[in-house]
């Protein structure tokens, strides 16, 4: 059993580093994930497609008998009209004219200077010939953005798009590639056509083309491409919507069907098949009229070259030689049959889980197999992960990682293998380890490093630190319904993993563990930058991680006694609350000589532990010092002044302010407010993950926010009246909120303020009055 749980614990933590890689250090490996997919593409081959797409080639015949190119403006007016009449659906250029066209009869004789003797009917002007054949009919020209800044495309005008691009929910910053310059179309072609879309590709970081973007934003306005300009025209939409969501563009709308894109608007592209995948017609065979007008009718045509020295040709994962003009062929054809490739949201979810699945699976099997057996586990493995993954690509359209579920194997494999020779070396280390786990991981590298400069690291040395008491609430009742000290640590240790998570994840070190009170503190024995504010922080997720931690104990047959004893009191089984200061302390390492540890002593760490033992007196779940206040941002908590008081102990007055809450959650892993958080209804789903549930989640909205600050405006009021001794008003603010303010977010304080306005009415303090509150007691 042993063996099974360290091999379990290790293929997790394999996973771990692998998922690590994956999320915070994904680019140096995306070329070998592009490639795993390449393969995969290759694997597939050539797949069905429509067709509604043609591709009219300028290729190495047409450019032998017509000449090279470009052509002559009639000669593509006579392709253009030629096409047209055999009634083509729509006709896309994935070529430009930027350039007056030379060889143009008008142009020709002005630059021998016979214009003047020759009619003016023969100065034919090929540009305007050819930009009336545009106008009359269904073409759409094609040109491209500048991206590299060049200072004669800059502030050009681009071509303008008869159609609405609506921008859905989008933010301040923008996602689209922007453009710093456009190169179009001569104006009098360009003005002529029906509409415009770029042909811009943009190869990943191998000079692969597998995605390509559908839409460019330049001068703030969205341009679409070719490919969706040709589909738009094609349905007859006028508006196409660009949708964003919190990490960028999610789709693109066009006749109520969403194309995916990644979150720069960009296509994956599910490639038919290599070059010649779709039908290609020779250009010069259009403009001889060599062709059936019938394979072409209600069709989008491409014009676009297949030549090598025209330069339009391209790398895709099936072909090393693919023509421009065919990727785009591609495109149309996905958003027609609406066949896409995406990496959805949960894409990384998903990821994740066969990482973490693939970790556990390769390290247990090695571990319990022999020598022998291990190339075959290695094979197979990866064998039904590139079968999953294939299956999802191609069948599902969902684009998921392959190289780190292929690395986790291999890297699992390796630890596993060179974890069974170091078994008993790991052995030897436990002691170690055993040792090392009685202080906080912070103060073995302190002791570390000082030892190896030749300080003592256990000296005492003064210095500033943030310190926290936390405390669970009703523990004597817990401890008497737990019915035996087992069920109690259980209970205890659920509690206190969770919650001593929290404070490391914050760069906190936990100093001790005092029955149901954990001690922590911040910014020793190494500096912690901004340790007041990561403090706070660490003290509101552990007060919103209790409501979650209650639903797995409601859940759990152990703690059954436990919960009902809470039901019965009219409280959830874990109630805590939580005081924080700052102030100078003494830290190192104190005790006998026998038994020490490395903690904190001082004035500061006595406030912490009043304030955190005036939680109950204030129903507060988070008491500060305002020496604590004044080192955090002030606009990212709510806050509620409590009182100025000298608590027992102490003889100089300090303010006492609760912490409601974050004042923005959106900036938090967390989605229900504290202020609403008892209201909430918490339950477990099937992978024991705890969620709220979806009518609660609706309560926690901006007017539940507003309420309690105005609340707390109110509250202030009669605080301000109270400090300056007017306590008849104070009194009747109190009240007021009291008996009035049906949600009101604390009741204790309320009580406490009226009791004191009502003593000082009827014993009024003398002209030295100043607010300040002595406690006898602790709590």
């Amino acid at each position: 059993m042993k063996k099974l749980l360290t091999y379990f614990a290790l293929g997790l933590i394999v996973a771990g580093i692998v998922i690590s890689i994956y999320r915070f250090m994904p680019s140096p490996f995306e070329v070998f994930d592009n490639k795993l997919r390449d393969f995969l593409f290759i694997n597939r081959g050539v797949t069905e497609h429509s067709d509604q797409v043609v591709i009219i080639d300028i290729d190495e015949r047409s450019l032998k008998e017509i000449g090279q190119f470009p052509w002559k403006r009639n000669d593509m007016a006579t392709l253009i009209q030629n096409l047209s009449d055999a009634e083509i659906s729509v006709i896309g250029l994935d070529i430009m004219f930027p350039e007056p066209d030379k060889s143009s009869p008008h142009r020709v004789l002005a630059e021998i200077g016979v214009e003047d003797i020759v009619p003016t009917e023969k100065q034919i002007n090929y540009d305007e010939l050819f930009a009336e054949t545009l106008a009359n009919t269904p073409t759409v020209l094609g040109y491209t953005f500048d991206f590299k800044e060049r200072e004669i495309y800059k502030d050009q005008q681009a071509p303008t798009i008869p159609a609405e691009f609506a921008r859905i929910n989008k933010g301040e910053t923008e996602y689209l590639p922007e453009a710093a310059g456009v190169i179009i179309n001569v104006p009098t072609i360009q003005k002529a056509s029906q509409s415009s879309g770029f042909f811009n590709v943009i190869p990943d970081s191998d000079g692969v083309i597998r995605s390509v973007p559908l839409a460019i934003s330049y001068h703030s306005q969205v341009y679409p491409s070719l490919a969706l300009e040709l589909v738009r025209i094609v349905l007859g939409e006028e508006q196409v919507d660009i949708n964003y969501d919190e990490l960028g563009i999610s789709s693109i709308t066009l006749a109520g069907e969403e194309i995916p894109t990644d979150i720069s608007g960009r296509l994956a592209v599910n490639f038919r098949g290599p070059s010649s995948t779709f039908d290609y017609i020779s250009a010069v065979d259009i403009i001889n009229g060599d062709f059936n007008p019938e394979e072409l009718e209600s069709k989008i045509a491409l014009v676009g070259t297949s030549a090598a020295g025209l330069l339009d040709l391209r790398i895709t994962p099936l072909d090393e030689i693919f023509p421009g003009v065919e990727v785009h062929a591609n495109v149309i054809d996905n958003i027609i049959t609406g066949d896409f490739l995406t990496m959805p949201a949960e894409a990384v979810g998903i990821d994740t889980v066969i990482i973490i699945i693939a970790a556990i699976v390769i390290v247990m099997a090695i571990g319990y197999s022999s020598a022998l057996f291990i190339p075959i586990i290695v094979a197979a493995s990866a064998c039904i992960l590139l079968y999953v993954i294939n299956y999802l690509l191609f069948s599902k359209g969902i684009i998921l990682s392959i190289f780190y579920p292929l690395f986790t194997v291999l890297f699992g494999t390796l630890v596993s293998i060179i974890t069974g020779y170091f078994l008993e070396t790991k052995q030897k280390n436990l002691i170690r380890r055993k040792f090392a786990s009685k202080v906080s991981p912070q103060v073995m590298e302190d002791i570390i490093k000082n030892a190896a400069k030749g300080e003592d690291a256990f000296i005492a040395k003064e210095h500033e630190i943030t310190i926290s008491f936390s405390d669970v609430r009703n523990f004597t009742n817990i401890s008497e319904a737990a019915g035996n000290a087992n069920t109690l640590i259980q209970f205890l240790n659920l509690y206190m993993d969770d919650m001593t998570n929290i404070i490391t994840n914050y760069e906190g070190t936990v100093d001790k563990f005092i029955g149901d009170a954990i001690m922590a503190y911040w910014n020793a024995p190494a500096n912690v930058k901004n340790h007041t504010e990561k403090a706070v922080d660490a003290t509101l997720d552990q007060i919103h991680a209790v409501a979650p931690l209650n639903a797995k104990v409601k859940e759990d047959e152990r703690f059954t006694n436990i919960c009902k004893m809470a039901e019965s009191m009219g409280v959830e089984p874990i109630e805590i609350g939580i005081g924080i200061n700052i102030g100078v302390a003494t830290v190192g390492e104190m005790g006998s000589s026998g038994r020490s540890d490395y903690t904190v002593i001082g004035d500061p760490i006595n406030l912490g532990a009043r304030l955190e033992a005036l939680c109950k007196y204030y129903n507060s779940m988070c008491n500060i010092s305002n020496h604590v206040k004044e080192r955090i941002p002030q606009d990212k908590y709510i806050f509620r002044f409590l009182d100025l008081v000298t608590v027992k102990g102490q003889s100089i007055p300090v303010e006492i302010w609760q912490i409601i809450d974050y004042a923005d959650l959106d900036k938090t892993v967390w989605e229900t407010p504290l202020y609403i958080s008892r209201a909430v209804s918490y339950d477990v789903d099937s992978e024991g993950n705890t969620v709220v549930s979806a009518s609660d989640k609706e309560k926690s909205t901006a007017v539940k926010k507003q309420r309690l600050l105005d609340e707390l405006d109110y509250y202030n009021t009669g605080i301000a009246a109270y400090k300056e001794a007017r306590f008849e008003d104070a009194l009747t603010i109190f009240k007021d909120i009291h008996d009035n303010w049906a949600d009101k977010t604390n009741k204790n304080i309320y009580n406490i303020y009226i009791e004191r306005c009502e003593y000082y009415i009827e014993e009024p303090p003398g002209d030295d009055f100043n607010g300040v509150f002595v406690h006898k007691t602790k709590g």
